[in-house]
């Protein structure tokens, strides 16, 4: 006994008769889908469905399990509090899962339960089980801002949860696809999205799920996806499982993507360990990239790796160990960090504070992996995953228009009085004049309606 099948599924409220009181037509095909995998789910007989959702308790930096004996919800903010799901948790299951997480050093568990009421994105799945088949137990997870990688390592531990108590597992993937398909849906149209659901519905259509790890960051951001994360988790828990997959529906017609799949489980494969060759893929390509780092970039790596490792910050480099002008000269440099795409940390100064170039990166890559108030320290095992980039600042000049700006070319800095933001240029996501002010501004915590503000722009020599 262990994951004997999984379902991918939207939840899109309107599909209930009860809220969509005849506007559910619109998506009859996905509600064809939507029983035919709700028999899929009840001809496997699970003792547990474990279901991920988008809409539960989510934190940047901890992925919460929903503690406790039982839930229940309703749709009454949908206009249908008579639609309400009730169902008793698999506290084994699930504090089993809990255990593995700590003892795996992922940040998953109980706590900072701040409703336990089941959310829309949890009942529209177990609606339509729940016709089918009511002899099952739940365990509920969230997702969170923490690694694709780790929701993966989550799934396997799911997996292994199951196999260790003996349960008959389904696995429910609750997810939306992209909300920006359509000029007239209820978020607007951004070319990103339909890229991101032709991409999604492939890549789980034929159960390719290394992929699922290598969507970029801006993709999904860009595509403002729902689910992506949640079918990551589910990856996880049919790790180096054989599964058949059956692609059963997409639809978009209301702006937003709509995609269901169901996947047997067949038998085991050791071949299907994704995120063991994920992670053999990415760290030969960043030894590659390692192997061309300029002296600029080497000495954040290094300052970074003593930091973490030893707790230490490495000497200041002496006469020949670096180029000339990393110790004559001075400016602002900014040290950022990334994971697999996603930022991890990202320090710097706008105008020089140490004697030369050399000093400012040194201290600036130790505050970037320790001291950046968004992220907790990086940790000792994420260094082979790291990349860096060090851009250092020309002087910053003061412009009268936006018209003077040019993303690619001119970082942007935004004041007013004492508050300042900054922002680098050329970043990825960042495709226009207003949106790298708009930012900037959000950084100094400006908000949009202050109009006496100054603008300044600076150039940078990105090293990576």
């Amino acid at each position: 006994m262990a994951v004997v099948g999984a379902v991918m599924a939207p939840h899109p409220p309107l599909i209930l008769p009860e809220v969509g009181r005849g506007a559910e037509k619109e998506i009859a095909e996905t509600a064809r889908a939507y029983e035919a995998a709700a028999d899929f789910a009840a001809s496997l007989e699970p003792e547990t469905v474990v279901l991920s959702s988008p809409h539960s308790v989510m934190y940047s930096d901890y992925l919460h399990i929903s503690p406790g004996t039982h839930a229940e919800g309703d749709m009454a903010r949908f206009g249908a509090p008579q639609v309400r799901i009730a169902r008793e948790y698999d506290e084994e299951l699930s504090e089993r899962i809990c255990a593995l997480a700590k003892e795996a050093e992922i940040p998953a568990g109980y706590l900072g339960e701040r409703d336990p009421a089941l959310d829309h994105a949890t009942i529209v799945p177990l609606y339509f089980i729940m016709k089918k088949w009511r002899n099952f137990r739940l365990v509920r997870l969230g997702i969170s801002g923490i690694s694709l990688a780790d929701h993966y390592r989550l799934g396997m531990l799911v997996q292994q949860a199951a196999e260790e108590l003996g349960r008959r597992v389904v696995y429910v993937a609750s997810g939306d696809l992209s909300h920006k398909l359509k000029a007239n849906g209820p978020y607007g149209f951004d070319p990103h999205g339909p890229v991101y659901d032709d991409k999604i519905m492939d890549v789980c259509g034929r159960a390719d799920f290394e992929k699922l790890l290598e969507f970029d960051p801006v993709l999904l951001e860009k595509a403002a996806e729902c689910g992506h994360r949640s079918f990551v988790i589910m990856a996880g828990a049919l790790d180096r499982l054989a599964v058949e997959p059956h692609r059963l529906c997409h639809q978009d017609v209301t702006g937003v993507g709509y995609g269901v799949c169901t996947y047997r489980v067949t038998g085991r494969d050791a071949a299907r360990n994704f995120l063991d060759q994920y992670e053999a893929k990415e760290k030969e390509r960043l030894r590659q990239r390692r192997v061309k780092e300029d002296p600029y970039v080497a000495l954040a790596r290094e300052t970074v790796e003593t930091f973490v490792q030893d707790g230490r910050k490495i000497p200041y480099p002496a006469k020949g160990e670096v180029p000339d002008e990393m110790r004559t000269r001075s400016a602002g440099v900014f040290v950022s960090l990334h994971i697999a795409g996603e930022l991890r940390g990202c320090i710097g100064t706008i105008s020089p504070v140490r004697r030369n170039i050399a000093e400012e990166i040194v201290n600036n890559a130790i505050s970037a992996c320790s001291r950046d108030p968004r992220f907790d320290p990086v940790r000792e095992e994420e260094l082979p995953y790291l990349e860096y980039g060090v851009d250092v600042l020309d002087p910053p000049e003061d412009i009268v228009s936006p018209a003077q700006l040019d993303v690619k070319k001119y970082g942007v800095i935004v004041s007013r009085g004492e508050r300042r933001g900054l922002l680098l240029p050329n970043l990825e996501g960042v495709d226009d004049v207003q949106e790298q002010i708009r930012i900037a501004r959000k950084k100094a915590g400006i908000p949009d309606f202050e109009r006496d503000v100054k603008l300044q722009r600076f150039q940078v020599v990105r090293h990576e």
